[in-house]
Parts: structure tokens; C-alpha cells; sequence
């Protein structure tokens, strides 16, 4: 499918690996110009050789910390002042740490919140000049806690939230400037993250990493973890001019394990 983005560019967070990775993987196979970002620049540096050529695009990369306000700031002038645009942005960020009620602090409740929920607000702020020139598209990626909270995660179940409830209170506000904005909820896709979740939970039971994979997969109808690859096409949609009339909405990409409503 030609998601028509060729000469767009794209703003990706948290792109080294990962889920990032895989959606400006996406997006520079389409042709965009893509600006990776994350907080170590040999991670950047290996992403960017590996993306540069698979399009019509350029790829560049910017080391930012996205809990630093301004870094996002820099970061979103650099992708302006090397492609002159910005049309894409997803808004991504590593997990936070588990815990429970007792187990967090205030501190980690305020850099988590700084990091998961503000860093997302952040960077549609600053992004939003160019966004708004020719009516942009925004993809802010969550977890499937925000329909079942996962144990264990309960800094993630709350802020994941957050972005759930900031993407549909501003849908409204930037359909103003044709600007398109929805939230994409993975489930169990094959990442490094998921994978840590996985090596956590053997250590809590007493299983084997591979059990603990077998025990969700069970849990899944289409039985198997998501690939990163797949993902990622969800992504390239709802940041293409297909997309022409879907905002504010939250879209759950999990094999269909999570049964709420």
C-alpha cells in the first residue's frame, strides 16, 4: 500500500529500538525523511546506517533525553532546520519502572510522570508550528493497560492513561488545523521491553522464560506475541494522508488478549 509519503518528514521518538525503530523503519521505507532520537548516540548512530537508503529519504538523528524540556526543544528545531518540516510526529518512550503503591516514591512518581505523559505534551507543543502548516498527522504510542491494567506496572497503568485522555481532550483543538491525533495500545509485541517483562516474571514464579511466553500466548487468540514489523504498519497509516478522518480515537493493537470493552 503507498501511504504517500514521499518528501514528508517524520519525528520519531524513542526510535533507536525497539517499537520507535520499528515505525521509522516504516516510515523511511515509504520515502519520508525521518529524525530519530534516544539518549545514546552509537544506538542512533547504527539506526540511522541501517535506515538511511531503504527510501527515497534521508535519515538523521538527534541524542536527546525526552524527560529534558530542553532537549525536546532542540530536538524538534533540528528536525525543522535539517528536512524545513515536520508532518509526523510519534510521541514513544521506554517503560517506566515496576512497582506497586508502596514500593514507588514521590520521585519516581514525578520523573515518571516528566518522562511518560509530559515529554508527550512537550513535543506536540513544540512541534505543532510546523504540524499545523499543511495539516499534520500525530501518533502517540501507549500499552494495552490503558483497557487492563497490568500487575506489577502501576506507573505505566496510570500515565499510559494520561495519554489516552490527553490525546481525545486536544483531537478537538487541532482538527482546527487539519492536524490528525490517535494513540496506538500495544499489547505483547516482540520487543526488548517485553522481553525484560517476560525474564522479570520467570524470576517472580519460578518458571522459565519460556513458559512465562507460553502462558501469555495462551492468553492470546491469534497465539502468538505481535512482531515489531507489523506494528509499525498500524503506525505508517494513521501518520499517512490515508488517514483522513480518524482522530481522537485509541487503537488496540494486542492479538485481541485484553477482553474489555
Amino acid at each position: 500500500m503507498d501511504f504517500k509519503m514521499n518528501g514528508k518528514t517524520a519525528l520519531v521518538a524513542a526510535s533507536s529500538k525497539g517499537l520507535g525503530n520499528a515505525i521509522a523503519k516504516a516510515i523511511a521505507k515509504e520515502g519520508a525523511n525521518v529524525m530519530l532520537s534516544g539518549r545514546h548516540e552509537a544506538d542512533l548512530k547504527k539506526a540511522a546506517e541501517e535506515l538511511n537508503g531503504l527510501g527515497g529519504g534521508t535519515v538523521s538523528y538527534q541524542v536527546c533525553d525526552l524527560a529534558d524540556a530542553d532537549g525536546i526543544k532542540a530536538l524538534a528545531q533540528k528536525t525543522a532546520d535539517t528536512f524545513g518540516a515536520i508532518d509526523m510526529l510519534v510521541n514513544n518512550v521506554g517503560g517506566p519502572k515496576g512497582g506497586s503503591l508502596l514500593d514507588l516514591t514521590d520521585d519516581d512518581w514525578t520523573s515518571s510522570f516528566e518522562l511518560h505523559l509530559l515529554s508527550y505534551v512537550r513535543l506536540i507543543r513544540e512541534a505543532f508550528p510546523y504540524l499545523k502548516k499543511d495539516g499534520g498527522r500525530i501518533v502517540n504510542i501507549a500499552s494495552s493497560s490503558v483497557k487492563q491494567p497490568i500487575p506489577g506496572l502501576l506507573l505505566s497503568n496510570t500515565f499510559r492513561m494520561g495519554i489516552v485522555g490527553l490525546t481525545k481532550s486536544i483531537a478537538e483543538e487541532l482538527a482546527e488545523h487539519r492536524i490528525l491525533i490517535n494513540t496506538l495500545a500495544p499489547g505483547r509485541i516482540a520487543t526488548d521491553r517485553v522481553a525484560e517483562l517476560d525474564r522479570l516474571k520467570a524470576e517472580q514464579t519460578g518458571l522459565s522464560e519460556q513458559q512465562v511466553k507460553e502462558s501469555y500466548e495462551k492468553e492470546i487468540p491469534l497465539g502468538s506475541y505481535g512482531k515489531p514489523d507489523d506494528f509499525a504498519q498500524y503506525a505508517s497509516f494513521l501518520l499517512s494522508e490515508c488517514n483522513t478522518y480518524m482522530t481522537g480515537q485509541t487503537l488496540l493493537i494486542d492479538g485481541g488478549m485484553v477482553k474489555a470493552i
